[in-house]
């Protein structure tokens, strides 16, 4: 049998751990994993914190909020949402969120297709290996390296309406 044939299950700590630009993820489902359909991971989000805004060229994104709040623009579009609050980006649609409240973000990511590009390779090559499953400390990203990889990914970042 080959991985994409074989089922596994990952406990809520489980999967390979990443600090990816002031997050902790956890990569729970590669690409390769899912016969390219979708890659999957979770990721712990510190208060306050706003990736800049930015668009997938090739890949939806799926958000599914487990712990915290979050605002969330995804092009004209505002919401605001909890604990069992589902999102869903499309390609090629500028969106960004930002963490509301005194306490992290835990939320659920998938993005389709996956792929070589899939985003969980991106976190993966952007990060590097979480010494321990806890947010790391903050520390400005590389931003040459950023640059690039966005561009490997076909990520953008833009400006919103």
């Amino acid at each position: 049998m080959t991985q994409t044939q074989r089922g596994y299950v990952l406990a809520d700590q489980e999967g390979q751990a990443v600090w990816f630009l002031g997050t902790l993820s956890i990569i729970k489902a590669k690409s390769e994993q899912t016969q390219q359909a979708y890659g999957l991971h979770v990721e712990i989000v510190p208060p306050g914190a706003e990736p800049p805004a930015h668009r997938h060229r090739h890949q939806d994104e799926a958000l599914y909020v487990l712990e915290g709040e979050v605002s969330i623009r995804c092009g004209e579009q505002e919401w605001r949402g909890g604990a069992g609050t589902f999102v869903f980006l499309p390609q090629g649609v500028p969106h960004a969120f930002q963490v509301e409240g005194s306490t992290p973000l835990k939320i659920l990511i998938i993005t389709s297709p996956g792929g070589t590009l899939g985003f969980e390779h991106f976190v993966e090559e952007m990060g590097t290996p979480a010494e321990t499953n806890i947010l790391p400390a903050p520390s400005p990203p590389d931003m040459e390296k950023l640059q690039r990889l966005v561009t490997k990914y076909e990520i953008e970042f833009v400006e919103l309406p």
